[in-house]
């Protein structure tokens, strides 16, 4: 009768080391992602800023201007946008 009892013991202890890792690494991964690289799997350059933030609230302020904006104006601005930073394909890429 022993034998049984051990063994429900070390699974019912293995279940708790677990589950207690997984809610422990559930509050850390919220903010562990910014202080990976994004070379390692981290935000990548162009991900937006997290909520909360100044620069989310300005982010969304933004984004809700353009959305307002007419398409034909919102096509203008992109390609001056697009013209303003120099993106322009010198060759193929190989």
């Amino acid at each position: 009768m022993l034998k049984p009892f051990r063994s429900v013991l070390t699974l019912f202890a293995l279940a708790a080391g677990l589950s207690g890792c997984g809610t422990v690494n559930e509050k850390l991964t919220a903010g562990m992602g910014d202080y990976v690289p994004q070379w390692a799997g981290g935000l990548p350059a162009d991900a937006p800023p997290r909520p909360g933030t100044p620069q989310y609230d300005a982010y969304m302020k933004e984004r809700e201007r353009k959305r307002l904006l007419p398409a034909a104006d919102r096509e203008k601005e992109e390609q001056a946008q697009k013209g303003a930073t120099g993106s322009t394909s010198g060759g193929a890429v190989r």
